[in-house]
């Protein structure tokens, strides 16, 4: 059962709002001003027209909205300790394009459940001795995420790790990642691109993105920056992992960063073999499958993150890139 943490009203130029926020609803009072009181179907929570509509004295009026939290376009949000919902109430006098000529924002906050985590990361998956991890890290990598928001251009700190146990040492690969806005992916889906042609992060062609030194062979750290798509609305990243033997690196197995300054690929493995990404920048071919008594095979797994949500807040951009830049030097030294 939800707890209930967030009952609000406020009182804007003349504007009297109310927000209640019950286990699963909202109910909210906007009390509008003769400007505002003309067209009822001009005054909007998210998408939803009010529920109704009363006209008071000296032209005044109020609208109510009374809607579940599953309607009205209301955005999850999530942190380790509280669930959020996100809406904006608008009066938009004309129609769009036209932008709205006044916004409040509407949050609804609920305690988690006893064992409610978000959906950041990935569940471990079990196959023989090997067991699969992945997840949504905080900016240096020492805990999980706080939330699942992230400001256009910060950092989403992703980590990947196959246990081996007894199993003789493998190497960790992402040999894609897109980013789509469904939990499933389907051949119709709008996505947007991260890691493609079996183990290039082309996104890092142009943005910050990069895979980091590693630590250990069987993981692997991505510093993916906030990219432009389907800001504000929920985002999952699907990815392909890879479990390889590190002595057999080649064209199709690998993990590649791009260098803006000598506008060349590299791989993230070692250096005196870059050219194994050299195939980046037009169509990477696997070469033919080597007897399988002379190596272990490759392990396949599939694994989605999310939902994350990528908002365009300014003021949040700017102290997370300095926050960004004293910790990439610590790391780098």
């Amino acid at each position: 059962m939800w707890l209930l943490i967030s009952v609000h009203s406020c009182m804007v130029y003349e504007l009297y709002i109310q927000v209640v926020c019950k286990e699963s609803s909202v109910h909210i009072k906007w009390k509008v001003n003769k400007s505002m009181s003309g067209n009822p179907a001009r005054l909007l929570l998210g998408n939803c027209f009010p529920s109704s509509f009363t006209n008071t004295s000296n032209g005044h009026a109020e609208a109510e909205f009374i809607y579940q939290l599953s309607d009205c376009q209301f955005r999850r949000m999530g942190t380790w300790k509280y669930l959020i919902y996100v809406n904006t109430l608008t009066h938009r006098p004309l129609p769009k394009p036209y932008p709205p000529t006044f916004t409040y924002p509407v949050r609804c906050v609920y305690d988690g459940p006893q064992g409610w985590t978000p959906f950041f990361q990935s569940p471990a998956q079990g196959h023989g001795e090997l067991a699969f991890h992945m997840a949504i890290l905080n900016y240096n990598f020492s805990g999980p995420a706080e939330s699942n928001v992230f400001p256009l251009g910060s950092f989403i700190p992703i980590w990947a790790e196959v246990d081996q146990q007894a199993h003789q040492p493998l190497v960790l690969l992402l040999e894609e990642c897109v980013a789509t806005t469904t939990l499933e992916m389907y051949p119709d889906n709008l996505t947007y691109p991260l890691i493609t042609n079996e183990g290039c992060l082309v996104d890092g062609k142009t943005t910050l993105s990069r895979f980091l030194p590693r630590y250990h062979s069987s993981s692997i750290l991505l510093h993916l920056q906030a990219f432009r798509f389907a800001v504000g609305e929920e985002v999952y990243i699907h990815c392909k992992l890879i479990a390889w033997d590190p002595d057999d690196l080649n064209e199709s197995r690998k993990a590649c960063n791009y260098n803006k300054t000598t506008e060349a690929w590299e791989l993230l493995d070692d250096p005196n073999k870059n050219r194994l990404c050299q195939c980046c920048d037009s169509t990477c071919k696997g070469r033919a499958k080597r007897d399988a008594e002379s190596a272990p095979q490759g392990l396949v797994l599939k694994s989605v993150l999310g939902p994350l949500t990528i908002t365009e807040d300014s003021l949040a951009i700017i102290l997370f890139s300095f926050s960004y830049r004293c910790w990439i030097l610590n790391w780098s030294h």
